[in-house]
Parts: structure tokens; sequence; C-alpha cells
């Protein structure tokens, strides 16, 4: 009889000397809470952790103790090893040399040379004993870190930590469960379940936050009492709901406040559809010192300032001749719809249409005419 995920997740832990910890690209607050905590309790264990993820980290998560060892791609994380048979010629020296970009080693034998058949090219296992990753429907989510890795995903064992519905189940272990609120949630969970006792208030904070994050400050329908049973024990070992929330929701950057000004000040309003919209020139971000990156969060807070909305739209110029449209939907099955129409790039909730042109404002009328089609059928 095989072993409950739980009980699997320590018996790896408990073998392991590096991990891996693996987020989306742009990560939520729910993946960086996940990831932070388990970082600090993977290093009470005395296990050597490391974080990775690319593209941006919004600055409202700047108040969580940050990690280390955090990385933007997997370099170093396998040898390649020259091997020799020494048992007729040993080897009595290595150098190396540089000359320009050629990098040479230098190998002395014992006696004469060395002989071909002795030596061969050897790829050494990587450095990490478990991948652990988090928030992530499937491989594809962590973009680059995947597609420049893949031999790590066959090699290395995996641990799979998500809360959707459409997760793959790609790992070894997969401690997913979609009644949960969040990737924190089942976390703070597994760890009262395995040691209890390395929990302490740097961990219990960060996966306060996430959880915070995930379920809007408890205002989601997701906030089941599981997950506020879960903050609940968080907030027993010392994490501050309310100097959490302060800095997630009501402590914003002077840029993202600019942004969000910006944005305002060109809001669109279909009743018909329900979409809400604005638009974003090279000037806006120039202006307000921000980056596109940022508008996530700007999607976010048009969201959450129009009840009515269903469907959050912001449409810029990624370079000076074409367009981008981010569409984030409060509504699965509008979702569904409206992405079988646009089958491009869907990650993380946010619909992204590229468009070869700079006239944003047409670009949101054409998505808006679009939509509107679309929600009548």
């Amino acid at each position: 009889m095989s072993l409950p995920p739980q009980e699997q997740f320590k018996k790896f832990l408990e073998t392991s000397k590096e991990v891996l910890i693996l987020i989306p690209e742009n990560p939520s607050a729910d993946a960086v809470g996940s990831a932070w905590a388990l970082y600090y309790f993977l290093e009470k264990m005395n296990i050597l952790p490391a974080i990775a993820f690319s593209n941006h980290l919004s600055e409202k998560f700047s108040f969580l103790p940050r990690p280390e060892n955090i990385l933007s791609e997997i370099s170093g994380a396998r040898d390649f090893v020259l091997s020799f048979n020494t048992a007729e010629n040993k080897i009595i020296r290595v150098r190396h040399e540089e000359k320009g970009d050629i990098f040479n080693i230098l190998v002395t034998p014992e006696k004469g040379s060395v002989n071909p058949k002795d030596f061969s090219f050897i790829l050494a296992k990587f450095k990490y004993d478990l991948v652990i990753v988090i928030d992530s429907a499937d491989l594809e989510t962590l973009g680059k870190l995947y597609l420049e890795n893949t031999d790590l995903f066959f090699e290395v064992p995996i641990i799979n930590i998500d809360y959707k519905s459409d997760n793959d189940n790609f790992g070894q272990i997969n401690l997913t469960d979609i009644t949960a609120s969040s990737s924190c949630e089942i976390l703070a969970r597994t760890f009262e379940e395995t040691f209890p006792e390395l929990v302490d208030k740097k961990i219990a904070t960060c996966l306060l936050a996430g959880l915070i994050g995930a379920t809007d400050s408890f205002q989601k329908k997701n906030t089941t009492p599981k997950a506020l049973l879960a903050s609940a024990n968080l907030m027993n070992k010392g994490a501050d709901q309310q100097e959490i929330i302060r800095w997630m929701y009501k402590t914003q950057p002077l840029h993202i406040l600019k942004l969000w000004g910006r944005a305002m000040a060109k809001i669109n309003w279909d009743a018909q559809s329900k979409l809400v919209w604005s638009t974003l020139s090279v000037e806006d971000f120039v202006q307000s010192r921000s980056k596109s990156e940022d508008l996530p969060l700007i999607i976010s807070k048009l969201e959450e300032n129009y009840s009515e909305g269903q469907i959050f739209m912001a449409v810029y110029n990624d370079t000076p001749q074409s367009s981008v449209a981010l569409i984030k939907f409060s509504n699965p099955e509008t979702a569904k719809k409206i992405v079988a129409e646009f089958p491009q790039n869907f990650q993380r909730g946010i619909l992204e249409i590229n468009f070869k042109t700079s006239d944003i404002f047409e670009v949101g009328q054409l998505i808006a005419e679009k939509i509107k089609i679309l929600m009548t059928k």
C-alpha cells in the first residue's frame, strides 16, 4: 500500500541535500508566499534550497524576508565530466588555459600520450536531489526555465504542489487539492502534518501573505473554512495579518499609483459584455516610470474597483509598431468562450493577444466588439 502524498513528501525531504523550488513567470502572491516559506522550511531541515523563476517580481512582496539564493536561470546545475581510465597510464597533471573564446584543458599522462580509448565525455548527475514545482498547472507554465532545462525534469524527482483543477499531475508526488484556496493552504497543511515544530513566524508570515493574496484578503469565493483555519493557525505562529494587508493592499509604490491613474483616465466600459478596459501608451509607461510587467496588478485593480465587470483588459504598445492586449476574466465560463476564439497565450488567468499595429485604441475597440458578439451567442 502506497504512502499518502504528505508522507512521501516527508520521506523525500529527509533524504535530500539540495532542492530546487520552481514557480511560474511573473509569480502571484500565492506562488511567492509558498516558495519563500518552503525555502526557509528547507533551511531549517539543513537542506540547501534555491528558488528559480523568470521575468518579473512585483515590488509589493518586498516586505517579505527575501531568500538569499534566488535564480533567474538554472546554471551550474550539472557538471560536464572528462573521464579517464588510468589503469594503464596514470594522469600526473591537469591544468587549463584560456585563449580568447577558447578554454583548453591540458592533461599530462605518466607515460607517452593518452590513448583516446581511455577517455570519454560524461554528463554528471544534476546537483539537485529534488525539484519542487509550485502553483503551476503544467511544466510549460515555468516558461524558459522548463524549455531550456528539459533534461532536469526527466532525471530529477518532482513534487508538484497546486490547487488548480487543470493541473496535469506531472510529479512523482502530487500535493494537489482542487478544494484548496491556494498552494499556500496546501503547504501550511502539509507542514502541520509533517514537521509542525519547524514553522516559525517567518515561515508563517510568508504562507499567510500568499493566502491573503490568493483569497483577496478572504473576500473571494475560494475562502473556505479550511482556508480560514489555516490562516488562524498561521497567525497563532506569529504571522501579522494586518501588517501583511497594509503592505499588499494599502501601500502601493508611486510608479504603480501613477500608472493606475493614467489607466483610469482612459477607462472604457461596455455594459452589454461587462467589459472594463483601458489603453496605455509608451508615454504612459515613461511618465509613470513603470513597465508592462506591472499591468497584471493594474488589471487586478480594475477588477477590484468595478464590481459589475466580468472582463478586464489593458491594451499597450510593446514596440512602436505593435500592440498587446491583456485580458482577465472573473467568470470561468466567460474565459473558456473568449480563449477558444483567441487561442494564443493564456497563462495564470490572463489571455495575451498580439497585434501588428500601433493603434492601441483601435485594438481595444476591435476586441471589445468581438467580445460583445461572442457574449451574445
